[in-house]
């Protein structure tokens, strides 16, 4: 199954990364989250370290733009095969950097592509 990694995740169950978490591991898909706090969620830790796991198919994001730029890096260095734009994550400056490497990018609700069928 595909590898994702939650970029935002957190242990508040009124997050919406909390809840990409468990929909995520309830569809069967290999789950990383990592996020600024240590917690659990569903079950897993949440890493703090930036781990670099291998085979990253999808990074999905719940950090909102003004705080992405320190991630840049780190997202781009785990070369995943796309970039998820959930709502009020877009940005056209890390859209751009991801497309010159090849990594495609979709802004859409990781919650949503779940319900329906189309992650």
């Amino acid at each position: 199954m595909k590898k994702t990694l939650v970029l935002g995740a957190s242990d508040n169950p009124a997050r919406y990364a909390y809840r990409a978490v468990h929909q995520l591991k309830n569809h069967g898909y290999d789950v990383v989250p990592v996020g600024i706090r240590k917690g659990q969620v569903a079950g897993l830790a949440i890493h703090t370290d930036r781990p670099h796991p291998t085979d990253v198919d999808t990074v999905t994001l719940y950090v909102g733009p003004q705080n992405q730029p320190g991630w840049y890096d780190y997202i781009l260095a785990l070369n995943p095969k796309r970039i998820i734009f959930n709502p009020g994550t877009e940005n056209p400056e890390l859209e751009r950097l991801a497309q010159q490497r090849g990594i495609r990018t979709e802004e859409a609700c990781t919650l949503v592509m779940l319900s329906v069928g189309q992650y």
